[in-house]
């Protein structure tokens, strides 16, 4: 009927303390991707496919955080952990659904930087508005299908044991976990989806930022060249952190390491990195602080 989420039951005293820090979090993660949304939109100079991929990335981290962080804010203010069987199955279908978007949204920015740098006089063509679209739309919904359908799989497994999940959100790991019986077809399907969705993405972006960093290197200009790299830095960042945690969460599915680790592992990918999306993408990108800067102005006068 229920399942009950530890959380951070195992440091009772300090539960006001990571409520605060959560929340201050997640109230930061809202506000800094609202305020880039609203940049890329209003401010004239922005208006490029780097900045339309950038403001859905930022709406999708929104959407990312706002299915776990509330929840655990919930949790550490009643310091009850009981979620119902649906809103587990929930909560995992979007947590996957937005992950697997996130993979496939920051290869298809990598693919723009890949254009604009590889391809420069063709740019404009390659990435005109409509593929823009298409590629963001590709992004968000081609995943829905198959988390819904893994989704179902798993919660259809027999749950016979402890019904008590030692994590702080229903991740796949932990509740594939208390699965009873043998899990050895649901572990195949789980390898399947994340080689789809984490790493033939990741081996993508290897393969954009090779040939990138290929023709930025045959650059005449050191001014040319270090403006390129200043335009991928930002990207590289963010695949390296967001990539790296999620291949050792999802590709090993009943995990090796502690579930401590594995709880501090989650805990990056879902709170950490949107919180430094938003600042990776701001203090690295002239535009978008030049863009922030006119939008005070603005405000103040």
């Amino acid at each position: 009927v229920e399942f009950v989420l530890l959380g951070f039951s195992d440091i009772p005293n300090l539960h006001w303390t990571l409520f605060g820090i959560f929340l201050v979090i997640y109230l930061t993660i809202l506000m800094c991707n609202s305020i880039i949304i609203l940049v890329t939109r209003i401010d004239s100079a922005l208006q490029t496919p780097m900045y339309f991929f950038l403001g859905n990335l930022s709406f999708l981290e929104i959407c990312y955080v706002t299915v776990t962080i509330p929840r655990m804010l919930m949790d550490l203010l009643t310091q009850k952990g009981n979620i119902s069987f649906f809103a587990c199955a929930a909560q995992m279908c979007f947590v996957l659904m937005f992950g697997g978007s996130e993979c496939l949204l920051l290869t298809v920015m990598a693919y723009d930087r890949y254009v604009a740098i590889c391809n420069p006089l063709h740019y404009p063509l390659i990435m005109n508005h409509k593929v823009c679209v298409q590629l963001v739309t590709v992004s968000w919904i081609s995943g829905v299908p198959v988390v819904i359908g893994q989704t179902c799989q798993i919660f259809s497994l027999p749950f016979c044991g402890s019904n008590t999940i030692n994590h702080f959100f229903c991740d796949l790991p932990p509740v594939l976990q208390l699965a009873c019986g043998d899990t050895f077809v649901n572990e195949i399907a789980v390898y399947v989806v994340a080689v789809i969705f984490v790493m033939a993405p990741f081996l993508l972006i290897v393969v954009s930022y090779g040939k990138i960093i290929s023709s930025i290197l045959k650059l005449s200009s050191a001014k040319g060249r270090a403006k390129a790299f200043s335009t991928c830095s930002s990207h590289l960042i963010v695949v390296v952190l967001f990539y790296g945690t999620a291949t050792i969460t999802y590709l090993q599915p009943k995990p090796n390491q502690s579930e401590g680790v594995g709880k501090l592992i989650s805990l990056f990918y879902t709170v950490l990195i949107p919180t430094l999306n938003p600042i990776i993408y701001t203090l690295r990108n002239k535009d978008i602080t030049v863009a922030l800067r006119k939008l005070l102005t603005k405000i103040l006068i």
